[in-house]
């Protein structure tokens, strides 16, 4: 009996411990009603708002879809990202590219120079053909050569890059997931303009931030650190110790090779070649504090959190040696990867050397000495010491307090309250940087919910091209068509230069020129003046045309903005709806404004892109002076003007 009894407990006990587990789990999936009464919000504006903030923009529908599946519960899907994307799927079939790995890309997508310096090698370009008037000839023979080694021009890599950014955000299942790769990318912002780290960032993305954005912050922060394209954009990748000895060994290998050669009579030339080596050694050596300084400042503590330059120049010498393991050898000079072969890599590994993917932890180049970064001392442990940094800076209280004020200023308004600030700072800290449960506590809180949080924020070009074509149901068959779109509205995506990512606030986004554009680009959209990107705008009232303009801008614009207060809004646009000259007006006046300039002037496969969308949309009747009949499917002049008022709205540039 006592057996049985003990048996019995063993199993209570097992039972209420899974009841427990469960329960808390509930718990941390916050499986209770939001508190949009409070802030006095219906269900379905409360749906709306979710869908504002964690969506690229609602489609015609999906208010009630959302409420179908209940508002937590539809949460709780996004946060999972686990739904399936069939129909994204099929449209990235083609994206060869995007499935590559950043050697087959390095191998595939080689720059014009490197080709040029190939083919001039291979006796297939001559130099005096350099120099030579005939152009086409010329090319034609370097497209054959490049086309017999399988190379690919870079212009289609980026081209590629930008098409699947913009079809992912129209076509997701998991909205969430797409509008944080979005956020984390622009936080840990590399760019397209530095060319270096150019071909790497396809890889950067999907690898570093998409399967993240939704984990620990820790982990993204040392997937992004390891990343060939933050190696290289932050230059990372060339630091290394300072100290004496190692010095001496890498100038030593070169001196004693000069020796050697000159014991053999080297020439003039090559002596001399040699002799650059040495000075170009001593030159490329030392510490690097850019990425030591931008990991502080933009990616973890921000400016006010606390540290000194001394921290960033002690963060530096913990870093050295975090580098790239050598890609391809398709430049005939990568003799740091035959090194790498020769020695072998489990020789290495007993040296300290640490080989990850892409990432190489080089410990010759690695300062070994004692440092000092806010407070911990770090001694001499290679590989490790890089990795305690990171921990030590995702977990600091600084860190907390910037990441969630940033996630704030994201999704809530440009200058969130404090109250909301400390709720979500104290669950990062607690929740060991759960980025999840840091959201779940900002969308849990009735801040979040509150009158000042809605519709406060002003839409960035990217977000306003894509909830426009998800508002209206556009089929996208030609997505760069939108790319080009964007940059003139002032958003060149993955070309923003400076580390800090594009900023977030309206001020950045919006001035007279801004709105002029965002409206040209409304009725481009909605008289199908972009190539491309198809619309059936009568389907969206179910083929019932309304009777009058001022009845279509009514009932479209309730379709297109749902569960708005559209009284004041409709009655500001009312006087544009029966101008027949408003496209026209709006065109010219938009041409007159400074568009989106090239970020990189040096780039001139992006400049004759331009000019080929440009050509293209003159032969398609696109360019300034022309006045869409708009004779598509489910098109109309009318209804076209009304839906494209709608679209450059001030009200729909808010979400």
């Amino acid at each position: 009996m006592n057996r049985f009894n003990k048996l019995f407990l063993t199993a209570a006990i097992l039972i209420l411990s899974i009841s427990l587990f469960s329960f808390i789990t509930n718990f941390e999936n916050r499986a209770v009603d939001f508190p949009y009464k409070l802030a006095g919000l219906t269900e379905r504006q409360a749906a709306a708002h979710l869908l504002s903030r964690f969506t690229f923009g609602a489609k015609p529908g999906q208010v009630d879809e959302v409420l179908a599946v209940g508002l937590e519960k539809w949460f709780n899907q996004q946060l999972s990202a686990g739904l399936a994307d069939d129909e994204l799927q099929k449209r990235l079939q083609g994206y060869d590219a995007m499935k590559m790995n950043n050697a087959e890309i390095v191998e595939t997508f080689v720059r014009a120079p490197q080709v040029l310096k190939m083919a001039t090698e291979d006796g297939v370009i001559t130099r005096d053909s350099l120099t030579k008037k005939d152009k086409a000839a010329y090319k034609t023979t370097l497209d054959d050569y490049m086309q017999q080694k399988g190379f690919k021009p870079q212009k289609e890599l980026f081209r590629q890059l930008s098409n699947q950014k913009i079809l992912r955000a129209v076509y997701s299942n998991n909205q969430l997931q797409e509008v944080l790769t979005d956020f984390w990318f622009n936080h840990f912002n590399v760019s397209v303009t530095k060319r270096d780290c150019a071909e790497y960032i396809p890889v950067y993305e999907r690898d570093a931030i998409r399967p993240n954005v939704l984990g620990k912050f820790q982990d993204l922060l040392i997937a992004t650190a390891k990343s060939p394209a933050m190696l290289l954009y932050l230059d990372n990748f060339s630091s290394s110790s300072t100290n004496p000895g190692f010095q001496m060994q890498v100038e030593g290998r070169l001196a004693k090779k000069m020796r050697d050669r000159a014991q053999n009579k080297l020439s003039d030339t090559a002596y001399k070649q040699l002799a650059n080596k040495v000075k170009n050694a001593k030159k490329n050596q030392g510490l690097n504090e850019n990425y030591a300084r931008e990991v502080m400042e933009l990616h973890t503590l921000g400016v006010e959190g606390g540290y000194s330059q001394n921290d960033v120049t002690q963060a530096a010498r913990v870093l050295t040696g975090w580098t790239i393991y050598p890609m391809a050898d398709y430049a005939r000079v990568n003799a740091m990867r035959r090194v790498i072969e020769n020695i072998g890599e489990s020789r290495l590994a007993e040296r300290g050397f640490v080989h990850e993917g892409d990432f190489l932890f080089a410990a010759n180049r690695h300062d070994d000495g004692e440092k000092v970064v806010l407070g911990k001392t770090f001694k001499g442990e290679g590989y490790r010491e890089g990795v305690q940094l990171f921990e030590m800076l995702a977990h600091h209280p600084s860190t907390a307090k910037f990441i969630t004020k940033k996630i704030a200023v994201r999704f809530v308004s440009d200058y969130p309250p404090q109250s909301l600030l400390d709720k979500m700072a104290k669950t990062f800290q607690d929740k060991d940087g759960d980025i999840k449960q840091v959201l779940l506590t900002m969308v849990h809180a009735p801040e979040f919910w509150a009158s000042s949080s809605i519709r406060e924020k002003t839409k960035s070009p990217f977000e306003l091209a894509i909830s426009s074509v998800r508002s209206i149901n556009a089929d996208i068959k030609m997505p760069y068509q939108l790319y080009t779109w964007i940059d003139k509205m002032g958003q060149k995506l993955y070309f923003y230069q400076a580390p800090t990512g594009f900023p977030d606030k309206a001020q950045y986004w919006i001035n007279t020129g801004a709105l002029l554009n965002r409206m040209n680009f409304g009725l481009a959209l909605a008289s199908q003046r972009i190539p491309g990107i198809n619309i059936d705008l009568l389907n969206l009232n179910n083929h019932r045309e309304p009777e009058s303009a001022e009845a279509a801008l009514l009932t479209y614009g309730k379709i297109i903005m749902p569960e708005r207060d559209l009284q004041a809004s409709l009655h500001r646009l009312s006087p544009l709806l029966n101008d027949p000259q408003l496209q026209q007006k709006i065109e010219e006046k938009a041409a007159g404004q400074s568009l989106a300039q090239l970020t990189d002037e040096d780039n001139k496969e992006e400049m004759m892109e331009n000019n080929i969308n440009k050509n293209s949309r003159k032969k398609q009747g696109m360019d300034k002076s022309f006045v869409s009949n708009a004779t598509q499917k489910g098109t109309n002049n009318m209804l076209s003007q009304v839906v494209g008022i709608i679209i450059g709205s001030p009200e729909f540039q808010r979400r």
